[in-house]
């Protein structure tokens, strides 16, 4: 049996390599030990989650502030509009044109003073000194005035007729801007103009009132002088001496 006797020297150099082995091989067996874990937190995740979810609930609310907010804005400049229609004018014309036409009153106008005056000259208490001329201008003065006084009032009557179809056509646009009105202020404008429209009707129903009464009371004022001018006269034809003197009267032409 042949030994073979191993070097001394290659001995040692095999057990020098085997040990240093483990520290050549112990990086790639220790580097794992360095790795970055990802390391999940149930509770933790809960927990930001339901913050999230507060965080995105306020901006919300916020944003759901924001648009009330602009449609209160809204809302109030709507209220603050002003009616983009106005009737003034023509209920002002309206008016003046029915003051006119008092104002044209004949003989005896709408004046106190006036009335006064006039009563005291033509009508009431008759003179008994007064010729029969005089007292036949006074009954025709009194008969124009009573003319006059009916003439006052059909033109008053016409007047307050032409105004129906104006006020009607001005009732139906201020209707029409009431039911269409964006806010309160105009609808409060609408109605308003619609008050005024009717203050206007008023008046002119005032004036018509006027005027009738005006020419029954120049016809009553006129019948009750005439009965008075009649009791005069009659008087003055009874009075002895004074009465009917009769006198020659020519009836037909004397060359016939």
């Amino acid at each position: 049996m042949t030994h073979f006797a191993v070097p001394r020297i290659a001995g040692a150099s095999i057990i020098a390599l085997a040990l240093a082995m483990p520290v050549a091989i112990s990086p790639m067996l220790t580097s794992p030990a360095h790795a970055q874990w990802i390391v999940y937190d149930p509770s933790n995740y809960a927990q930001n989650v339901l913050t999230a979810a507060r965080t995105l609930e306020q901006i919300n609310n916020q944003i759901t502030s924001l648009q009330n907010e602009a449609t209160m804005l809204i809302n109030q400049a709507r209220n603050l509009a002003s009616l983009p229609y106005s009737s003034l004018q023509q209920l002002q014309q309206n008016v003046q044109r029915t003051q006119q036409l008092l104002g044209q009153a004949q003989n005896i106008a709408f004046d106190v003073q006036n009335i006064d005056q006039a009563f005291q000259q033509k009508y009431g208490n008759i003179s008994l000194s007064a010729t029969d001329t005089q007292l036949v201008d006074d009954a025709r003065s009194r008969w124009e005035n009573t003319v006059g006084g009916l003439q006052d009032a059909m033109r008053v009557q016409a007047g307050v007729v032409g105004n129906i179809d104006a006020n009607r056509t001005e009732m139906s646009m201020l209707v029409g801007q009431s039911q269409g009105a964006t806010g309160a202020l105009q609808a409060t404008q609408a109605g308003n103009q619609l008050l005024a429209l009717q203050s206007q009707q008023l008046s002119d129903l005032v004036a018509l009132m006027s005027a009738n009464g005006r020419s029954e009371a120049l016809i009553e004022a006129e019948r009750a002088t005439v009965a008075e001018q009649g009791r005069i006269q009659r008087e003055r034809f009874l009075t002895p001496g004074a009465g009917y003197q009769p006198g020659n009267a020519q009836m037909f032409n004397g060359n016939n």
